[in-house]
């Protein structure tokens, strides 16, 4: 069995060391699938802190009778519980070994105020601890095998894309929602379990607000077309907009383009570890505001991407923190004109320390269908 999995409790346990803690109790279940694999939907984990790899006898996992194989196949080297309550019951084991996990943290972030009750009573003679963000705080920076899910996400939404293109789909008369159909199944013919998110194809006046959805509006000569969409693979995410013209485009149309490129440009070369997330969507915004459409640029310049669609960090004049290599990140500046159109163009990008590595590969130069 690889030794991913006990490796990433193990950076968890670095954790709950520093905070004092004796243990954790996960709940939210993208975390339990970064822990230890297992992809169910019903699931809870404890992760001791004074356990190691290969002698984790305090750390528990549990789910329910649907997923006996499923869990004994996926999580083989946890002692594990079969309970529909998960949490609850890995709360009243805990209790009974209150000397091993006097001060227990749990997901506050994830827990209902009502099941923290459910907890609370479970787990009697524990100090239950708000511990939120500590599983998010590793998945921030993704190891060589998530890395290699998002490479193959971002190739599965590329060549379907091309495939889109070559088979004439993206053509005057087709709807919104005939292209976002054709584009999604495109993407689980190249390898894709599924679409990352909802497809945004917006054509015309709708490329100008930013997140569109289809609708039985037709394409036509002339049009702006928007396609924000991305793959799903092995539970990992890839993110890409490009926008196309139908026909020879305008000269605004050029004008506007050329300035989202340039500040995309700005925004990728920004990407250094090291560098305040802030100042990389000034690097990409400032481009934009010199032109004069500063207030056209509606959103932040990027998000971080892995497990869930959007994850930290925030590339925003919000955000907080700066870059650390092996971040994923998406940068995707826009200018939307209501009225007339709009650009988008954004790429899935991995911060390297000698530049970042680029995961979505179709090109950036203006697609003329």
């Amino acid at each position: 069995m690889s030794d991913v999995f006990p490796r990433r409790r193990e950076a968890l346990r670095a954790q709950l060391r520093d905070r004092g803690l004796d243990a954790v109790l996960v709940v939210d279940l993208l975390n339990i699938r970064y822990l230890t694999g297992f992809t169910g939907s019903n699931a809870a984990l404890v992760v001791h802190a004074a356990d190691a790899p290969g002698s984790e006898k305090n750390t528990v996992f549990c789910t329910d009778g649907r997923y006996l194989t499923q869990s004994s196949e996926q999580v083989p080297d946890l002692e594990r519980i079969i309970d529909r309550n998960s949490a609850v019951a890995l709360a009243a084991r805990v209790a009974k070994d209150p000397g091993q996990f006097r001060r227990t943290g749990y997901e506050s972030q994830h827990v209902t105020v009502e099941a923290l009750d459910g907890l609370a009573e479970a787990a009697a003679g524990i100090e239950l601890v708000r511990a939120p963000g500590m599983v998010e705080t590793l998945r921030i920076v993704k190891d060589d095998i998530e890395i290699e899910a998002l490479r193959m996400a971002c190739a599965a939404a590329d060549r379907a894309l091309a495939d889109l293109l070559e088979h004439g789909g993206l053509r005057p008369g087709r709807s919104e929602k005939e292209v976002a159909r054709d584009l999604e199944n495109r993407m689980l013919e190249n390898g894709a379990a599924d679409k990352s998110f909802e497809t945004i194809v917006a054509a015309g006046v709708h490329s100008a607000i930013p997140h569109h959805r289809p609708t039985e509006a037709v394409l036509q000569a002339g049009d702006f077309v928007k396609l924000d969409f991305g793959a799903l693979v092995d539970g990992y995410h890839s993110d890409m907009t490009r926008t196309l013209v139908l026909g020879n485009p305008a000269d605004w149309q050029r004008e506007i383009y050329e300035l989202v490129a340039a500040s995309q440009a700005a925004g990728r070369a920004a990407l250094m570890p090291g560098a305040d997330v802030k100042d990389i969507d000034a690097a990409s915004r400032d481009v934009i505001e010199r032109a004069g459409h500063g207030e056209n640029f509606l959103h932040g310049l990027g998000h971080g991407v892995g497990l869930r669609i959007h994850e930290a960090p925030s590339l925003a004049k919000t955000g907080e923190g700066t870059l650390s290599a092996g971040m994923a990140v998406t940068v995707e500046p826009g200018v939307y004109l209501a009225g007339r159109g709009g650009v988008r163009i954004e790429d899935t990008l991995v911060v390297r320390e000698a530049g970042p590595e680029l995961l979505t590969l179709t090109t950036k130069q203006l697609m003329v269908v």
